[in-house]
């Protein structure tokens, strides 16, 4: 198969579809690889490294999509991008497309075959590909509010540890998966007090073992939300809703109680964000203030770590790079249920039933899309 890996366009995304090592890896299976020039920079990766691994150097984004049949990205295609998509054309990236009409009628007027990193399952239930996102997401998140905490980035002038004798920062997450597990985890390291409202409560027990009583995990209600929310100096949200748009929890009343200068991360804008204020920002102008609370809402916060997210993210992705290259896509959905999951647009059709009911969109199951009996 030949696979494209454009240069990403979005706003300060650095990160890559294909490390070099990922390129060697499928050069070794006999697929061709083209990479657009320069597409590597951001992660300290040159062109000479990409031919060394196997892969022809393209000059712009326009030659790499024209002489693909299958495109590894990281981030949702730009309009732009969208617009260079053709029928029956793979794509393979993250899409987030439940609040994102507009790149769903990009993607469905292409004709393209279109697969969801954050729609792809494993055989326990979980997000394989959404998963190291996820963890340098919320690794990043109590750095991004400890800095927007300081007075000089329009926050309250609190620092998160504390120091002897002043408490220190108190950080309420809401969500107890993986970016919200690893958003909790750096807290407690950076001296914060922690709590986590999660509503599984098989969760629950699991992550009160985990952190063996140094975070305080809480059974998530409007009550416990409301509550908690009127005296942190740090709110995150890591929330997910698989492929759906994120419930809105915390209200803009609720912000109100906040004192002046807190701060609101919304590691879920990706999906449409879990805070009633929030919207998309980017790593040129990361926050805004509302209500008087401070809020990052960077939809590509990984990107600012690029190096780290693309090979943590390669790891992830490369076995289902292979098995769409090896098997064919046809074949490897039809074969794998779980990558299947991952199938969110199909010639034209909308085929993930979450961005179909956010959208209002026509549904039709990807089984019948590709024709699959049982």
């Amino acid at each position: 198969m030949h696979i494209g890996v454009p240069t990403e366009i979005k706003n300060h995304e650095y990160r890559v579809g294909l490390a070099p090592t990922s390129v060697r890896e499928l050069a070794h299976h006999g697929h061709r690889i083209s990479v657009q020039a320069g597409a590597g920079a951001g992660i300290g990766v040159s062109d000479d490294d990409y031919r060394a691994a196997g892969a022809e150097i393209l000059p712009d984004a326009g030659a790499v999509f024209a002489a693909a049949e299958m495109i590894v990205k990281v981030k949702e295609p730009q309009p732009a991008e969208c617009a260079m998509l053709r029928p029956g054309q793979l794509l393979f990236t993250y899409l987030h497309l439940a609040p994102d009409p507009v790149q769903t009628k990009g993607l469905v007027e292409s004709g393209a075959i279109a697969i969801a990193y954050e729609t792809v399952t494993d055989p326990n239930g979980g997000l394989p590909l959404l998963a190291p996102m996820s963890e340098v997401a919320g690794r990043m998140a109590p750095q991004a509010g400890a800095h927007c905490l300081e007075k000089a980035a329009g926050g309250r002038g609190v620092l998160l540890a504390g120091v002897p004798g002043v408490t220190a920062g108190r950080v309420l997450v809401i969500g107890g998966g993986v970016a919200g597990t690893n958003a909790a985890r750096v807290a407690v390291g950076m001296g914060a007090e922690v709590t986590i409202l999660e509503r599984n409560v098989a969760r629950i027990r699991q992550l009160d073992d985990y952190f063996n009583g140094r975070v305080r995990v809480l059974y998530s209600t409007v009550d416990s939300l409301e509550r908690l929310v009127v005296s942190a100096d740090l709110v995150i949200g890591a929330v997910l809703v698989p492929g759906a748009a994120a419930p809105k929890l915390v209200t803009r009343q609720m912000l109100k109680t906040m004192p002046d200068g807190a701060v609101v991360v919304d590691i879920a804008i990706d999906q449409g964000g879990c805070m009633e204020t929030s919207r998309p920002t980017t790593h040129a102008e990361p926050t805004y203030i509302e209500e008087g609370i401070v809020h990052y809402c960077v939809a590509n916060m990984p990107g600012a770590v690029a190096r780290t997210s693309t090979f943590a993210l390669n790891n992830a992705t490369l076995p289902f790079v292979l098995a769409l290259a090896d098997k064919g896509w046809r074949r490897a959905l039809a074969e794998d249920r779980h990558l299947r999951n991952g199938l969110n647009v199909h010639s034209g059709r909308v085929t993930y039933k979450a961005v179909s009911d956010a959208l209002g969109l026509p549904f039709i199951p990807a089984e019948q899309a590709l024709e699959i009996s049982y």
